[in-house]
């Protein structure tokens, strides 16, 4: 019943900017904690940032001062804006919803 829908993903260059987006849609989005992953090739999946349904935020040391999460209820959508890419950085970014429910994932890719 629950659909995570991710948009926003593609290439850039290093120290460029992308926002992505995560629809949700047959739930109630605002009583529940959203969250970004990212899995590079080869690499275990992992948390990259979580935003509670209070507006409370964690992040990855990795991303830390270049990657905001931000939810808008109204629109039942969370996004993560991120600046300043790496070329580590790449990977497929995918959404949760309570670590219940994933997205199929957007791939991002940051060139030198």
């Amino acid at each position: 019943q629950v659909q995570l829908v991710e948009s926003g993903g593609g290439l850039v260059q290093a120290g460029e900017s992308l926002r992505l987006s995560c629809a949700a849609s047959g739930t109630i989005f605002r009583i529940n904690t959203m969250s970004w992953y990212r899995q590079a090739p080869g690499k275990e999946r992992e948390l990259v940032a979580t935003i509670t349904s209070v507006g409370n935020t964690n992040y990855a040391d990795s991303v830390k001062g270049r990657f905001t999460i931000s939810r808008d209820n109204a629109k039942n959508t969370v996004y993560l804006q991120m600046n300043s890419l790496k070329p580590e950085d790449t990977a497929v970014y995918y959404c949760n919803l309570q670590w219940q429910h994933w997205g199929q994932g957007t791939q991002v890719t940051v060139s030198s």
